[in-house]
């Protein structure tokens, strides 16, 4: 987010031009599923007259326009419904607001500025553009690792030694006990930490979607996307779409320290077949022609398949404790 060399300040980095496609940009099937899915969520906290969806990084705004068209059919819901976008980039601000044309939306960048309704959190490959630190032990001392530039501007990784404890004390969190590598996000902890406390004070939830894993035991997971390619951290540096795999048991870890709140947690393909999202595309595919049906299909493929977005992206929701909501878990 850097204003003159950041990736996402200068890029639009979504779609068939761009370093990467994600669930919307492959299917409209997906954003409709998120809105039935928020419709329902919307019902287990007493279908409130009053509420707000926040969409977190919401890309070139196809997931929301979609759900917004979803919701025009539900009267009530959207009669009720303030929608805010949180975004930092002007250029994708710009693509959003091309995209979505609806009264009651508004962009923001403080997510101070929310009341105290019952507020919606959608995190839709939000969490893996923080920036993150990643740390290794070595013969039980800690390293963090940098990136050095040299004269030449060239760069490369070093480490230095810290204090983990102190770490540890300073975000009032141990995670250090039986691993041996560390990588984390200051500002996604910082994002959920805040998120946690606005869902336990005013009612609500946050639905997260990324690609990660849920293991104990953290690993570097590290990479940069080029033209739709893998390619090295160190190059193309603010040209690269840098990312790294969500750890869930992390994210549940912290949610913890919150008593009033629990998670539910399964992959993309669980979630988006629970919902509905075969039927759905039955549904839409009945006299289209060959080509288009084969389309559709093929798309959906692209979500559910354990090979392709099915298994690799998973799906949390983090709510009041109170609330026995499981659809699409």
């Amino acid at each position: 987010y850097d204003r003159d060399k950041g990736y996402y300040m200068n890029n639009n980095p979504f779609g068939m031009t761009g370093d990467f496609t994600t669930a919307p940009n492959i299917s409209r099937l997906f954003s409709e599923m998120i809105a039935i899915w928020t419709i329902s969520f919307w019902k287990s906290l007493g279908s409130p007259k009053k509420f707000n969806i926040i969409e977190l990084g919401a890309g070139n705004g196809a997931m929301m326009k979609v759900m917004i068209e979803s919701f025009k059919r539900f009267p009530l819901f959207i009669s009720g419904c303030n929608i805010f976008i949180y975004e930092k980039s002007p250029k994708l601000i710009k693509e959003q607001k091309k995209n979505i044309k609806f009264k009651n939306i508004k962009w923001i960048k403080n997510l101070k500025k929310l009341d105290n309704s019952p507020n919606i959190f959608l995190a839709n490959e939000f969490f893996d553009a923080m920036p993150i630190k990643q740390f290794l032990k070595s013969k039980n001392t800690w390293f963090e690792k940098f990136v050095l530039f040299s004269k030449n501007k060239k760069a490369e990784f070093i480490k230095k030694k810290i204090n983990f404890k102190k770490l540890e004390k300073k975000i009032d969190l141990k995670f250090s006990n039986k691993q041996n590598f560390i990588e984390y996000s200051p500002l996604g902890f910082k994002y959920l930490k805040d998120i946690c406390k606005i869902v336990k004070n005013s009612n609500g939830g946050l639905l997260i979607i990324d690609y990660g894993y849920f293991d104990k035991k953290m690993k570097n997971t590290l990479q940069a996307i080029y033209k739709q390619k893998h390619s090295k951290v160190l190059e193309n540096i603010g040209k690269s779409d840098i990312t790294y795999n969500i750890n869930f048991y992390f994210i549940k870890k912290i949610t913890r320290n919150f008593e009033e709140l629990n998670t539910n947690f399964t992959s993309q393909k669980n979630f988006l077949t629970n919902l509905g999202i075969n039927q759905r595309a039955e549904l839409i595919s009945k006299n289209k022609s060959f080509s288009e049906k084969t389309d559709i299909f093929y798309r959906l493929k692209r979500l559910v398949d354990k090979k392709q977005m099915g298994d690799l992206f998973k799906v949390m929701l983090i709510k009041k404790a109170n609330n026995n909501f499981r659809i699409g878990f």
